[in-house]
Formats: C-alpha cells, structure tokens, sequence
C-alpha cells in the first residue's frame, strides 16, 4: 500500500498542492498536517508512521516534509528500511536501501538542511538590520489604531463588552488588556 505524507509549517500555508502531487502518485492514504518540521512529536506523521507494515511505500513530495535534520533523515529512512518499507521523495525518486541510495539520501538531506539553515540565517539578519530602525517593534501589527482602541475604551462608559465588541469588532480580551495599559 501506498501512504502519503504532506506537511506545511504555519496554518497560513497551503498544503493541497502537496496533497495533489501524492493523490497523482497514486496514494491510497494521504495524512497530511499543518505543524512545524522543528518539532519530532508531529502526529500525523507518528500516526503514519505506526500504519506502514512490511511492503508498503511512504511517499513526500521533499525530504525536508518528514525530517527535520540530516540525522533525523538518515535516521527515519534507516528505520523504515529495517521494517522493509520503501521511502519514494517526489522531488529525488525512489530512495534505494543500497549503498549508492544511502549517499545520494544522505547528500540530499545535509542540502535540505544547509537551505533550512539559511533561510533561518538570513532570517535573522534581517531582523537585526530591521531592528536598528527606531520604529521596529517585534512581532504582529496591531489590528487597531491606538484611536480605534480609544474610541473603543469610551464606548464602555455606556455599554456592555458585547455590544462595543458588535460595534467595533475589537474583542472583549483586547479591550480590557488595552484598559490595564491605560492604568
């Protein structure tokens, strides 16, 4: 049997693309997840892993969908070969339990590990160049003008959290985290 495995890593990613390109390989299951490759506990991919018995392929479109390291890749398909299960990576082919598919896995894994690192590096430098600008501020941009929340605030003289939630759209948590800044 056929298995197919499909990751993104934030919720704002899609992961139907991935979906359709294990669906044309002819997948009889597809697990797919939205979770973070930087974590070993994914579920969905543990829950995938549990199913495959002897015989059976686990398909992904990328290495760098069910491993998070080299070593982890190394490791995970070494695993998988010892149950007597193939590894078939879309984007290299189907990964041979030989000496010459352990290299081409190994190489191929320390690549997708040098680009995770310097996305993550160049990342980082343009954080710190950002953060030498006097008006960076960490994090997600307020939803609200500082004039909204005000404006907001003045509205619960009179009513309820609920009816200035209806009227503004600025929620009830926001409200009263805005009311203890205030203070």
């Amino acid at each position: 049997m056929k298995y197919g495995y499909a990751r993104v890593s934030t919720v704002s990613q899609d992961v139907e693309a991935q979906i359709q390109g294990l669906k044309n390989q002819g997948c009889d299951r597809i697990y797919a997840e939205k979770f973070t490759g930087t974590k070993a506990d994914r579920p969905k991919f543990q829950e995938v892993l549990s199913e495959l018995q002897e015989g059976d392929t686990l398909v992904v479109t990328k290495l760098d969908r069910f491993a998070r390291s080299t070593v982890d890749a190394i490791n995970t398909v070494k695993a998988l070969f010892e149950r007597g299960i193939k590894v078939h990576v879309l984007n290299m082919g189907l990964v041979e339990d030989t000496p010459t598919g352990r290299l081409i896995l190994t190489i191929m894994s320390g690549f997708a590990e040098f680009e995770r690192d310097m996305i993550v590096e160049r990342t980082q430098e343009g954080k710190a160049i950002a953060s030498q600008r006097p008006d960076f501020r960490e994090g997600r941009p307020n939803k609200y003008t500082k004039k909204q929340v005000e404006h907001a605030l003045s509205l619960l003289e009179t009513h309820s959290y609920k009816q200035v939630e209806d009227l503004t759209g600025i929620s009830k948590s926001t409200l009263i985290r805005a009311k203890k800044k205030m203070k």
